[in-house]
């Protein structure tokens, strides 16, 4: 039986109960954006949106790879290509400007710092070389340009691109459709596999690792929210599976005692590296697995895309290859000076990066207080250098908006303010080469072999680019000469 005293206490405190709730969500709100008010007066134009989430949902809309989409076009109209934004739970300055993007780059761990947030951390491993800084981010660095290095014009490695590439094709006649993202990442994740761990594509460890590599790229791109049973928590779980079987895999090599005259493949080298933790060595894998499979099957994907629609391209690239192949034997593989000979090829896969803008943006933080030109970049505050819009900047690129290969004719093309596909500076991607090798060599055996007409699809920011429909295409075989 209650109290007749505290019934009415009771009713006294609810007033004081809900004053107290409200007092204390505005502190939370008022602390959040402190660091805000007291840079409006130096911080470059902008708006915040609303608290705690800010502008990300409208940052984050999907829209067409090859444009700025809504929200960028609109601050940049409104505020200028520097604004100040609130995106990630932080307050943001977004550089559409190709100066301020190029320094933000080279000065890295200097006045600004890789700051990804919290779920990528997550998902991807506190070792990845996407998220770690300072010395680690130096180790793993030059590792992977020593292994891409030395990988790069290996014959090996160059073999084993075009005989995935082939066995790849050959399955495509008959079917007169494939869908071609599909059949990219195919390629992509045989030839990565092979390369990093050693492994055939037959093999029960491979198939483990694929099928657990698609629910982990499901999850990174999905709501950061960790539920068992969503997308983002399978991620994660997959990514804990993944790190078990390179590990089995590691511990299979260090019992046998092989070495690297056995196998030649980045695992090798791994193990002969003392300076690396064993959470590093599996870390570096799954980087090297991630790179090579996702962003290198987009790239292609964005050169089969663009060339589709651009025929008078497509029928250049095609005699560039069938010189190529006039001037080797039948059956002979192609080799290292075959691909420094596909210079159009090359200008074909730097329009596809700079019109398929597969890299949006990437997350730094200030280190300190900034001055750039007229305004401050406030410490602590994230900062984003957005690629796309120096990409797309028609004060940059004549006629932006157009694929256009032959701009790049005669142009510098690894190192260019106006052209960050890879990122820049200290954290310009080490597997970048590859990319390109592993594209050159399938677009030369597709240009040569089969006919195509794309489907209804196009690339969409989500903000990871993707294919909605996958990118269908019509094929049909060349007959032979």
């Amino acid at each position: 039986m209650s109290s007749p005293v505290l019934v009415p206490m009771v009713g006294q405190l609810t007033p004081i109960l809900w004053v107290g709730l409200a007092s204390f969500f505005s502190g939370l709100v008022f602390l959040h954006f402190l660091p805000l008010l007291l840079h409006l007066k130096v911080a470059p134009k902008g708006s915040f949106g609303w608290p705690l989430i800010g502008e990300t949902l409208r940052f984050l809309r999907p829209h067409a790879s090859d444009t700025l989409g809504r929200f960028l076009e609109d601050h940049c109209s409104r505020y200028g290509n520097v604004f100040k934004s609130h995106l990630f739970c932080s307050p943001t300055i977004v550089s559409c400007d190709q100066e301020l993007n190029h320094f933000i780059l080279q000065n890295e761990d200097k006045l600004f710092q890789c700051s990804y947030p919290k779920p990528v951390h997550g998902v991807l491993g506190k070792n990845s070389l996407l998220v770690v800084v300072g010395d680690a981010h130096k180790r793993l660095r030059t590792l992977a340009l020593a292994l891409v290095g030395a990988t790069k014009s290996k014959a090996g490695y160059l073999n084993d691109i075009e005989r995935t590439a082939i066995h790849i094709m050959s399955s495509w006649r008959g079917r007169g459709e494939v869908l071609f993202c599909e059949e990219a990442r195919k390629f992509t994740f045989s030839v990565i596999v092979k390369q990093v761990l050693g492994l055939s594509t037959d093999e029960p460890q491979t198939a483990r690792i694929l099928h657990d590599f698609l629910t982990f790229m499901k999850g990174l791109i999905s709501f950061p929210l960790y539920i068992p049973g969503l997308p983002y928590a399978r991620a994660v779980q997959a990514r804990e599976r993944i790190s078990s079987t390179v590990k089995a895999i590691i511990e299979e090599r260090t019992w046998n005692g092989r070495d690297s005259s056995k196998n030649g493949d980045f695992l090798d080298v791994l193990l002969s590296v003392d300076s690396l933790s064993e959470q590093e060595k599996v870390s570096f894998v799954l980087d090297s697995l991630l790179g090579g499979y996702e962003t290198t099957s987009l790239l292609m994907a964005m050169a089969v895309h663009f060339l589709g629609h651009c025929p008078s391209a497509l029928k250049q690239l095609q005699l560039e290859h069938q010189n190529i192949r006039a001037n080797r034997q039948k059956d002979q593989y192609l080799t290292w000076e075959d691909y420094k000979k596909m210079e159009f090829t090359q200008n074909v896969i730097n329009e596809a990066l700079r019109c398929g803008n597969i890299v949006k943006f990437v997350h730094r933080k200030a280190l300190k207080d900034v001055r750039f030109k007229d305004y401050l970049i406030p410490s602590g505050w994230k900062v984003l250098p957005v690629f796309t819009a120096v990409h797309l900047d028609p004060s940059i690129h004549t006629d932006a908006l157009t694929f256009n290969p032959w701009r790049w004719e005669g142009q510098n093309q690894t190192t260019s303010k106006k052209f960050t596909p890879f990122g820049g500076g200290p954290r310009f991607c080490p597997g970048a080469e590859l990319a390109k090798v592993e594209t050159a060599f399938f677009l030369h055996h597709l240009v040569l072999n089969f006919r195509w007409r794309p489907g209804v699809d196009s690339p969409m920011a989500y903000p990871y680019v993707e294919f909605q429909r996958g990118l269908p295409l019509k094929v049909e075989p060349i007959p032979e000469e």
